[in-house]
């Protein structure tokens, strides 16, 4: 694939915006994946290489959390091998079952996750969490377990998946976006590791917009640190309803 210089500083603009998003609440993938297809990647390659972009700005969005104080990796680390499996097996089972079947109920659990935070305005103001019962534990491993299989499987949404499963649980919105980044970055590694090995992933272009992401996520990062839960609980809400409205003009694009 010939890579023009037009295309280059899409894939680094895009890469960045996306990042800038993602590092918070997630979402990037609406801005990344179209990039990638219009600079000429088929879809199969399109959704692989944007996870070495994924990879990066979660790895980098995730160090920018803990160096704040905003994420702590002694209670959270046990379920980062429950994102990392479950996306390995989400990967895995799309050779089997059409991602497509799955939209509908994605769509569903995207409209309660905005209806439900929209209502609940006081909701991850302030951290409330208290430690896990063993009956609770077993429940929220096996949620998060789920999440992974999903990013493996389809992917958008994940980043807001993630948050509202901490929120629910106790944590204020700047813990649970370091939270959810950390986990994302488990379930991109994994999904990343299998596209590499059915050698699906444009490393040069992925890369390019991956550096990029590095920069975005950072400065994202940065931002939603400095302004603190608020401002992350407008973007939550902001880029859930972009996604609800994306999938639903798919869905009235594809009757028509």
């Amino acid at each position: 694939m010939y890579l023009d210089v037009e295309t280059i500083l899409l894939v680094i603009l895009f890469g960045f915006l996306a990042a800038f998003i993602d590092s918070v609440v997630g979402g990037g993938g609406l801005i990344t994946i179209p990039a990638l297809l219009f600079a000429g990647l088929n879809p199969a390659a399109a959704v692989a290489t944007n996870k070495v972009a994924g990879t990066m700005g979660s790895l980098t969005s995730t160090f920018m959390f803990y160096r704040s104080g905003n994420l702590e990796l002694k209670s959270v680390m046990k379920f980062f091998p429950l994102s990392f499996i479950g996306s390995l097996f989400g990967a895995w089972t799309v050779h089997i079952i059409d991602p497509a079947l799955f939209k509908p109920l994605m769509l569903v659990m995207l409209v309660v996750v905005a209806i439900y935070t929209i209502k609940k305005k006081e909701w991850g103001s302030v951290s409330t969490f208290e430690r896990l019962k063993p009956k609770g534990l077993l429940l929220f491993a096996a949620v998060i377990t789920l999440i992974g299989f999903y990013d493996g499987f389809l992917g958008p949404g994940t980043g807001s998946f993630l948050i509202f499963a901490f929120l629910f649980i106790g944590y204020d919105f700047l813990q649970a976006a370091g939270t959810a980044k950390l986990l994302n970055l488990g379930s991109n590694v994994a999904a990343l590791i299998l596209f590499i090995i059915l050698g699906q992933v444009h490393f040069a272009i992925g890369l390019i917009m991956g550096i990029s992401g590095v920069f975005g996520s950072i400065v994202g990062s940065r931002f939603a640190i400095k302004n603190g839960s608020g401002y992350v609980r407008v973007l939550f809400i902001i880029v859930t309803t972009v996604m609800i409205l994306k999938n639903v003009y798919d869905y009235i694009k594809e009757m028509l």
